[in-house]
């Protein structure tokens, strides 16, 4: 029973992280500098989860973990605006802005679905608690 919880355990701190992923995403939906100031518009970061063969159970049952956070690299999205001060000057995109592509609609999918997976992952730590309780009533 210890390892359904260390099993579930590692899928709520996985999923953390993700939801972490998620709100970095949404909240820089509008940025277009970086952090020294320059005109570069933020780039998504999507969770890439992996089996963690360390909490495993003889039944074959596996953890999870974060195998890595990676940076989305797609085209951003211009618009023209000649006036504005990050506006780029010179060839193709002569007068647009670089805007992030981060589709709220699916990071708001995201958040749902990581939500729901650490909701479950809670129930089982409850079931688990509840029958290893009843486990030392009946033994003790």
């Amino acid at each position: 029973m210890i390892r359904a919880m260390d099993i579930s355990t590692s899928a709520l701190v996985a999923q953390r992280v993700r939801l972490d992923a998620v709100s970095s995403n949404l909240a820089n939906m509008s940025s277009i500098r970086d952090e020294q100031g320059r005109a570069k518009p933020y780039q998504a970061r999507y969770v890439v989860f992996q089996a963690d063969d360390s909490v495993a159970t003889p039944h074959g049952a596996r953890g999870v973990k974060v195998a890595s956070v990676e940076t989305e690299t797609v085209e951003p999205n211009y618009r023209y605006q000649p006036g504005h001060p990050l506006a780029i000057q010179d060839g193709q995109w002569k007068g647009y802005v670089a805007y992030p592509r981060v589709n709220m609609t699916t990071e708001f999918v995201d958040a749902i679905e990581a939500t729901r997976a650490y909701e479950a992952n809670v129930g089982v730590l409850e079931v688990s608690r509840n029958m290893s309780a009843a486990t030392l009533r009946i033994l003790g």
